[in-house]
């Protein structure tokens, strides 16, 4: 008995053409899926129905949250301010050790269990006093009309919007998205296309041309983190490239972020990054010049810490995501010797602290 072909519903998306042999390619990533009818792409939200390409999870989340920002992680972007954060569900990226695998691996549509429109986000961040919106949790790429939707609707409520993202996207559909986009922390795995291809089923120059695209072409604030794998990206010689590429092609005021990688999804055999190393990583890139590197997923207040490039003093001390200590002024300005530090500052006000605060959205406001 022939099986009927599944039911895929969704708004119509942008970012697709017909091929010649009947296909359609969808063109928002370098993936250029090429589908027949009632085909999904490798993110398997974008999916062809009859002679369009359709986004099935417009409008549909995997969960809300209350987060401080400093979680995204984003460290020189309002700190100590609130962020409400959602995700959908899939992913453009086969990554073995993603942490986030039960929602981006997902195939459940069920698992999206909050609707919600654009308006109903930007509402209820206003609602909740956040500062901006995250989109996170799985990629923005693959469902990139609904989070500049919502972008659109947040800016009408002087919310700002912030992209985590693996920045694996095509040139086009990046100038739309990004200029949507006040801030965006982007995940480059490694230094190496052997790593991307093996390890995520994906290639490394798209993401470094992403990278300097938003950098030297957008108003959006960049932040960049890395993922230290034991063995497998976490090698001086890598690490001390990476660092020297961040210098030469984005230069010194880019924050870059080592994180801790723990054991999970398909490479659960792998032990946890060594605190060490992600201090050494530390060292490299200050070493290499730049002025902001960080390190996470492990409790190391010197890691946390925001130095002044002019004088040296720490101008924001944290422990996890507790800002103990602040010292710029309202712009952003060391305020023992006045030199400006890299990002979107304003008035320092009580911070957020490391709350996690879960909400529930239904529908329109």
């Amino acid at each position: 008995m022939e099986r009927e072909p599944d039911v895929i519903e969704g708004p119509i998306a942008r970012w697709w053409h017909a091929l010649p042999d009947g296909r359609i390619q969808c063109d928002v990533c370098p993936r250029d899926c090429k589908l027949h009818d009632h085909q999904r792409g490798a993110c398997f939200v974008r999916a062809r129905q009859g002679d369009h390409l359709v986004l099935t999870t417009y409008g549909r989340s995997s969960g809300f949250c209350i987060d401080p920002v400093e979680k995204k992680p984003l460290n020189h972007f309002y700190p100590g301010s609130s962020i409400l954060s959602f995700g959908t569900a899939g992913c453009n990226l086969a990554c073995k050790f993603c942490q986030n695998w039960d929602i981006s691996k997902s195939r459940d549509m069920d698992r999206l269990m909050d609707d919600a429109t654009p308006q109903a986000i930007a509402h209820a961040a206003h609602r909740y006093g956040a500062k901006s919106v995250a989109f996170t949790y799985n990629d923005p790429v693959i469902f990139a009309e609904y989070a500049m939707d919502t972008a659109d609707a947040c800016h009408e409520q002087g919310i700002k919007t912030v992209a985590v993202t693996a920045g694996y996207m095509h040139k086009e559909p990046a100038k739309a998205f990004y200029a949507k986009m006040d801030a965006a922390n982007v995940d480059l795995k490694a230094f190496t296309d052997d790593f991307y291809v093996k390890l995520c089923g994906a290639h490394l120059q798209p993401v470094l041309d992403i990278l300097a695209y938003i950098h030297h072409e957008t108003d959006c604030w960049l932040e960049i983190t890395t993922l230290l794998i034991p063995g497998q990206n976490d090698s001086a010689e890598e690490v001390k490239s990476l660092s020297q590429w961040v210098m030469k092609e984005l230069g010194p005021d880019v924050p870059l972020h080592f994180s801790a990688f723990h054991p999970d999804y398909k490479l659960d055999d792998l032990p946890p990054t060594p605190p060490a190393t992600l201090a050494q990583a530390r060292r490299i890139a200050l070493d290499a010049g730049l002025h902001y590197v960080y390190t996470g997923n492990v409790h190391d207040t010197e890691g946390d810490a925001t130095h002044c490039p002019g004088c040296g003093k720490k101008v924001i001390e944290r422990d996890w995501y507790e800002i103990l200590h602040y010292a710029l002024d309202g712009h952003g300005h060391c305020t023992s010797c006045g030199h400006a530090v890299a990002g979107r500052f304003g008035p320092f006000e009580t911070p957020f602290g490391a709350k996690r605060i879960p909400i529930r959205l239904h529908g329109t406001p």
